[in-house]
């Protein structure tokens, strides 16, 4: 599995062990609010997420449930073969809903580091709501710094999983927080 580079710092983190998929729903569920919120106080506030664990630890799982969870109406499926797979998010705010748009990246396939750049994503780094990335590794050292690293462990069971959230910036810190205010 990723370890968190030694120049990213983890300032806030969150352990759950989750004993089946509703639990994992759960604890998505749980981000997307704090991500709702994060998002509501600015609507123009970008986070980029790290999706890391093993082949079949539930990476593709946890982002459908936290893209659903923030709203998207429709099938969220795995951008293995696409590379990005776009969901344009309505985050309720106080007067008006504003739109986000999360952009979920698969890079298992990716061969060169430099291919997601080559394939024009890097302006999706810009865009309001956030980036999550699931095998961030395949880019190293061409991708923007993490915000939020989520690493999913499996577990002895099929749908059994470890599941840690750690905070690599102020603003990760902010958005994982959320709940806790």
């Amino acid at each position: 599995m990723n370890q968190i580079p030694m120049t990213q710092t983890v300032i806030y983190s969150i352990n759950q062990h989750c004993r089946q998929e509703a639990d994992t729903a759960q604890l998505a569920k749980w981000l997307a609010q704090g991500l709702s919120q994060f998002l509501q106080q600015d609507p123009q506030r970008h986070l980029n997420i790290s999706l890391e664990g093993d082949l079949g630890a539930g990476k593709t799982t946890f982002a459908r449930h936290l893209i659903q969870s923030m709203g998207y109406v429709g099938k969220v499926k795995s951008p293995t073969y696409t590379l990005c797979e776009p969901y344009p998010l309505a985050v309720d705010g106080k007067e008006e809903n504003t739109i986000a748009t999360a952009h979920h990246f698969d890079l298992y396939r990716m061969r060169d580091p430099l291919e997601w750049q080559e394939a024009g994503f890097a302006e999706y780094f810009d865009v309001p709501g956030f980036c999550l990335i699931e095998w961030p590794e395949k880019a190293e050292g061409t991708l923007p710094a993490f915000d939020i690293q989520i690493q999913l462990t499996a577990g002895k069971e099929e749908s059994e999983r470890n599941i840690t959230l750690n905070a690599l910036s102020e603003p990760g810190a902010t958005a994982l927080k959320q709940q806790h205010d």
